[in-house]
C-alpha cells in the first residue's frame, strides 16, 4: 500500500479491526518513511452476475444505477440511508446466491419491489408505475388494492421472525 502523503511503498499495519458491518477489514497504517498514519478499508471482491435485459442484450451489473433507481422511488421519502444501504446489500445478496453468471433485469427488479414493498409502500408503487409500465389509473387502483390485502411495513416489523435469515 502506497502512502497517500508521501508515495512511499513501504507502509506498516499498526491496527486491525472488522468494520461496523463486518462487511470489511479497517486497518490503520503508518507510513515507514513520513511516519503519517492514514486508515484503509479491505473488502472481499466478488463477481456480480451479468443482468439479462428484456431485448436479449447483457451488460455488466451495475450497482450505482441500482441505487440510483431506488433512491428515484424514494425520493422525498423518510427513509434513512442506512435502510437504502441495507437494501441494496440483500439485493445484491441475491444476485450471488442465485450462483448463476446472469440474472434477468425482470429477477432484478423483483428483488427492487420487494425491498420497496418492505421499505416504504409510496416507493413502491412509483418504482412498480414505471417497472410495470401502468398505462391507466385502474392498474395504479389494482396495485394499491393488492398492496393493501398484505400487513404494512409497521406491521411486519412488530411481528417475531420465524426465519433466523428473515430480516425486515
Amino acid at each position: 500500500m502506497h502512502c497517500p502523503f508521501c508515495g512511499a511503498a513501504e507502509t506498516k499495519v499498526i491496527d486491525s479491526r472488522l468494520s461496523s458491518d463486518g462487511d470489511a477489514v479497517r486497518r490503520r497504517r503508518e507510513c515507514i518513511g513520513c511516519t503519517e498514519r492514514f486508515t484503509t478499508f479491505e473488502t472481499a471482491e466478488l463477481v456480480m452476475p451479468r443482468v439479462v435485459k428484456s431485448s436479449g442484450q447483457r451488460e455488466p451489473f451495475d450497482e450505482e444505477k441500482l441505487r440510483a433507481g431506488i433512491q428515484r422511488a424514494l425520493e422525498k421519502r423518510p427513509v434513512s440511508v442506512e435502510a437504502i444501504e441495507a437494501a441494496i446489500n440483500r439485493i445484491k445478496r441475491n444476485m450471488r446466491a442465485s450462483g448463476e453468471r446472469e440474472v434477468s433485469s425482470h429477477a432484478l427488479g423483483e428483488w427492487v419491489m420487494d425491498e420497496l414493498r418492505q421499505l416504504d409502500q409510496v416507493a413502491y408503487v412509483r418504482f412498480a408505475s414505471v417497472y410495470r409500465s401502468f398505462e391507466d389509473v385502474a392498474a395504479f387502483r389494482e396495485e394499491i388494492e393488492r398492496l393493501e390485502q398484505q400487513p404494512s411495513p409497521e406491521e411486519r416489523r412488530k411481528q417475531i421472525s420465524l426465519l433466523p435469515d428473515e430480516a425486515v
